[in-house]
């Protein structure tokens, strides 16, 4: 095997994600100034002191819409709650440091913002945009977070940021009353869920959605290929940019991606109907229309739960989920990501919303409205709505420090986390046109190597 034995023990309990949700899912089971909403959740004790804050102003940023900003901004009410500050959210696009950048220069930064690159907060701290965490949060941070996590939060040694939200990003979503129609079962590897999708396929429904619209789908998809096929050691090096894009690793895995993204017929709308669905109708699309949908299943992170609770169908019945399949022998592959907030300003404020952030009491009040996954070890899971996701929790906490983040949110914003740009827009264009392996490693390497040389 290409893994240690460390990284066999992280596939093992990410694998256990998907197993152990669909074991107990079995069992039933705004604009800029906008304010929050009454929080519906509220920590009964208070498991960290808050500093009184009457009049003062907060804003913060972040890429949340929809379901997610409402339940963000729950955790800001409670925050307002217990300080007395005032918050405002606004949510950015994806290229939230363009947005910082252009705020900063116009002289009205952003207090606090929810960054989701490891890259973007490095860039943040290179720029000298970022403040360095204070005593109270780093001290929630050591009661509450493993070396990990708060490692991904640091830049050459100094604390700045607290990973607020975390993702697995390797399951997929799937209609259980097409597979039940299809007589097929969960597949294990990449060449069983090519067979699976043929099979759905010939029953009527076209097997896979892909949210083409939105590039960072995209990314994931690669992502996770590239670590079961190539192995961890070769991913961190990737990530890195210590292997060019153009080396034969990546000619494997795009390879084996275009075994899918080659065949239009398994994809609902082809390529041109998957390049035009953003990633929340990639989901709607597939548990809606009962065993007829456009789509059979869906490859996101488990905050698709977010996203299939705006349809009619129920999580553990209409809809259940399995581990991204192992490639080639490899392992399983486990890739995750997650949302770090990080102080723009020096107000007093902003310090203690990183404090708040980092302590229990904010991940329960968002953990109750569901699809959220916290990295905190001190969040009691009872405050998670059903047993599938206290499942998909405990086995986020159970791998400890052995798991792999997103590698384009490791890399310069403008290569990976840019929409039109970079890797999102490579890999666009090779869903488009997926005989193009040559043409799709040249054109990433040349925006990679850019991308290092200028810094972001």
């Amino acid at each position: 095997m290409r893994t240690t034995a460390r990284n066999r023990r992280t596939v093992a309990a990410f694998a256990a994600i998907g197993a152990l949700a669909l074991t107990l899912a079995g069992c039933g089971g705004g604009s800029e100034g906008t304010s929050a909403p009454e929080a519906s959740t509220k920590p009964t004790r208070p498991s960290v002191g808050l500093p009184k804050l009457d009049g003062q102003r907060l804003q913060v940023v972040a890429v949340w819409t929809g379901p997610e900003q409402e339940a963000f901004t729950k955790v800001l009410r409670e925050f307002e709650r217990r300080t007395g500050a005032r918050v405002s959210y606004v949510p950015t696009q994806d290229a939230m440091l363009n947005y910082i950048g252009t705020k900063i220069a116009g002289g009205s930064p952003p207090d606090v913002a929810m960054l989701q690159q490891v890259g973007a907060l490095r860039q943040a701290v290179e720029r000298k945009w970022a403040k360095p965490a204070g005593a109270e949060t780093k001290a929630q941070l050591a009661l509450n977070y493993s070396q990990g996590w708060r490692d991904l939060g640091a830049v050459d040694g100094t604390q700045y940021g607290v990973y607020f939200k975390a993702a697995n990003k390797s399951l997929i979503w799937y209609n259980t009353a097409v597979f039940d129609n299809a007589g097929v079962s969960e597949p294990k590897t990449w060449k069983e869920l090519l067979a699976t999708a043929e099979t759905i396929s010939a029953s009527g429904v076209t097997p896979v959605s892909i949210g083409g619209a939105d590039g960072w789908t995209l990314t994931d998809w690669f992502e996770n290929v590239y670590l079961s096929q190539a192995g961890p050691e070769k991913y961190d090096r990737l990530a890195r940019h210590g292997v060019k894009w153009t080396d034969p690793s990546v000619t494997r895995a795009l390879t084996t991606l275009a075994e899918l993204f080659g065949r239009p017929e398994l994809i609902a709308g082809g390529a041109a109907g998957a390049l035009q669905t953003e990633f929340p109708a990639s989901v709607a699309q597939t548990f809606t229309g009962g065993d007829q949908p456009k789509a059979a299943m869906v490859f996101e992170g488990d905050f698709v739960s977010v996203n299939i609770a705006q349809t009619e169908a129920k999580i553990g019945t209409d809809a259940k989920v399995f581990p991204f399949p192992a490639v080639d022998g490899g392992d399983a592959p486990v890739v995750t990501g997650g949302d770090v907030a990080v102080a723009l300003t020096d107000k007093p404020a902003a310090q203690a919303l990183l404090t708040f952030l980092a302590s229990p009491d904010a991940a329960a009040v968002w953990a109750a409205e569901g699809g959220f996954l916290s990295p905190n070890r001190s969040l009691d899971p009872a405050a998670y709505p059903d047993d599938v996701q206290r499942g998909i929790a405990k086995a986020l906490l159970d791998a400890g420090d052995d798991f792999r983040f997103d590698m384009s949110d490791q890399m310069p914003q403008s290569f990976g986390g840019t929409p039109g740009r970079g890797e999102w827009k490579a890999l666009q264009d090779f869903l488009k046109n997926p005989k193009d392996i040559a043409g799709t490693q040249a054109r990433l390497e040349a925006d990679a190597a850019k991308a290092y040389r200028n810094g972001g």
